[in-house]
């Protein structure tokens, strides 16, 4: 049996998640198996890019560009149109109005394209003023390479953007590998741009490079997807009948979906603003951490929150009804983004260093390099479990069709972000007498806390609207002390074996780690701990 199977098994076979059908935890599966796979794609494409960048200006250029361009896909990509468009896409297909649903689609799609086309247009001739917002501590020759690039990858986001509604539309028909695996050949055409041409080129023409494959596999991304959709859809209509009733029900989900995406960009984007005020570095450092932060939520967040959202927006019934099927489906899945994301913050702590070795060790990236992003990732582990639960929390409001209610949190996110990060970012180093260059830790920190802040405003709100909802002290207590128990072992084999390669040493610990933290949480009684060791004996021939 496959690692794929393996996790379906886990993920089917938890009794913490009994109350929900089977076929919603096979969704979350082949959710989390489409995103595991394009994360590894990304590691391994992050991997080629430290080899030939490193921590340089080059680097700096190419992760400061492409956080523009990726404003566009963010704002109008997968986690707005999840929020505004599946909810009424997918409450038609309940109701087997499958005509209506498809003019729906094909309304959203044009809306989509112009808007977008637009934006793309604006942003390549506005790129030099979006450099003095975004990174103006760039000059001289770095602040024109940014602009180029900027210029290049512009409609790369547009074409992402098209990519997300696809997703919009095969979530809503339960068809979900496909939409999170085809970010696998974006991620396969910049590695392949960057092999090609990476021999004995110089860095500055190397990112040029880098930029198109981006833009190459962007279409690529698109064109896998569209087949599937044509299907499903039965053709596909162009139309800008926004005032359709379902098309207009979408634009008002959209708008406010859309405010409190921009709200969160902005607090990203104000992150690298601070950062390109920082030494050489610090923008890049940043960026390869918030590629390993993000992994877990990913994988174990979105999985279950992208599974769930489809099938609670068709929830039926009584208001007591729809709310106590909201209550089962969310505490079971908070429970199971909790036992993966707490052993990921305690590893991201404890063993940041091997991860970050094993992954970006290579070429330009030095051991020097491997402890700085270490530093920024344990400061990012701060936020790292609110953020991941709150992405739950929030498909529950999305499901009660209220988009309103997150965006005033994010908004509170947000202001404590750029208050506390700005703080932590350049005043506090030199009072504390520390390198300038760590402050860019200091932002993940601050991110961190306004997190826990998020997190507390929307697990309130949700349990005045349908009860008790969240995870019970002592299971997270209980997962707490299998994490810490397992890193502690794991850092004492670390010390006993730590002459050898990066990546044969995390082999090593990071296995450790995994089964200690398993065998713990058996011994704690855990139910699913329980589950992956049934599978093992299953596997063992046990009975």
């Amino acid at each position: 049996m496959g690692a794929s199977a393996r996790l379906e098994t886990f993920l089917t076979d938890s009794s913490a998640t009994e109350t929900a059908p089977a076929s919603s935890r096979q969704f979350a599966f082949l959710v989390a198996a489409g995103i595991f796979l394009s994360r590894v794609a990304g590691l391994v494409r992050d991997r080629v890019f430290a080899h030939y960048f490193g921590n340089s200006d080059a680097a700096d250029v190419f992760k400061a560009a492409f956080r523009i361009p990726n404003f566009l896909q963010n704002m109008f990509g997968e986690g707005v149109l999840s929020a505004s468009f599946i909810p009424v896409y997918a409450s038609l297909l309940a109701r087997g109005d499958k005509e209506e649903a498809r003019r729906t689609a094909g309304a959203v799609a044009a809306l989509l394209t112009l808007s977008t086309s637009i934006l793309v247009l604006l942003g390549v001739l506005t790129a030099p003023w979006l450099i003095e917002a975004v990174a103006p501590g760039f000059q001289g020759e770095k602040r024109e390479l940014t602009i180029l690039l900027v210029r290049i990858l512009f409609p790369g986001a547009g074409l992402l953007v098209a990519s997300a509604w696809c997703l919009g539309v095969l979530n809503s028909h339960r068809k979900f590998f496909l939409s999170y695996t085809a970010p696998v050949l974006w991620n396969i055409a910049m590695i392949v741009g960057m092999l090609a041409a990476g021999a004995g080129r110089a860095q500055n023409s190397l990112v040029v490079i880098t930029a198109w494959a981006s833009v190459a596999g962007s279409a690529l991304q698109v064109l896998v997807q569209l087949p599937m959709v044509f299907k499903l859809l039965g053709g596909l209509t162009l139309s800008l009948a926004h005032q359709a009733e379902h098309v207009r029900t979408v634009i008002r989900n959209f708008i406010p979906v859309f405010i409190s995406r921009g709200v969160v960009q902005i607090s990203a984007y104000i992150d690298a603003f601070l950062a390109s005020w920082l030494p050489t570095g610090a923008v890049s450092a940043l960026a390869y951490a918030q590629t390993l932060y993000i992994l877990p939520v990913s994988l174990f967040g979105m999985s279950v929150s992208a599974a769930e959202l489809p099938v609670m927006s068709g929830a039926i019934g009584a208001a007591d009804e729809v709310a106590g099927i909201l209550r089962a489906r969310m505490n079971s899945g908070l429970r199971q983004i909790t036992f993966l994301v707490v052993p990921s913050v305690m590893g991201f702590l404890a063993l940041g260093d091997v991860i970050v070795a094993a992954i970006y060790q290579s070429g330009r990236f030095t051991h020097a390099d491997v402890i700085y992003v270490w530093g920024i990732l344990a400061g990012s582990t701060v936020g790292l479990l609110a953020s991941t639960l709150g992405r739950l929390y929030s498909s529950g409001y999305y499901a009660l069709r209220d988009t309103r209610t997150p965006l005033r949190f994010a908004i509170v996110r947000v202001l404590l972000t750029t208050l506390l990060g700005y703080l932590a970012a350049l005043p506090l180093p030199r009072l504390i007498g520390v390198e300038p260059r760590w402050g860019v830790a200091g932002l993940t920190i601050s991110a961190g806390i306004a997190s826990w802040v998020e997190f507390t405003l929307l697990q309130r709100g949700i349990r005045r609207r349908i009860g008790q909802v969240g995870v019970p002290l002592a299971f997270l207590a209980q997962v707490w002390v299998g994490a810490l128990v397992a890193a502690a072992a794991a850092r004492g084999i670390l010390v006993a074996v730590g002459h050898r390669g990066p990546i044969i040493l995390a082999a090593i610990v990071l296995s450790v780690y995994a089964i200690l933290f398993f065998g713990v949480s058996t011994l704690l009684k855990l139910p699913e701990a329980r589950s992956m060791l049934g599978f093992v004996r299953r596997r063992a021939g046990m009975k």
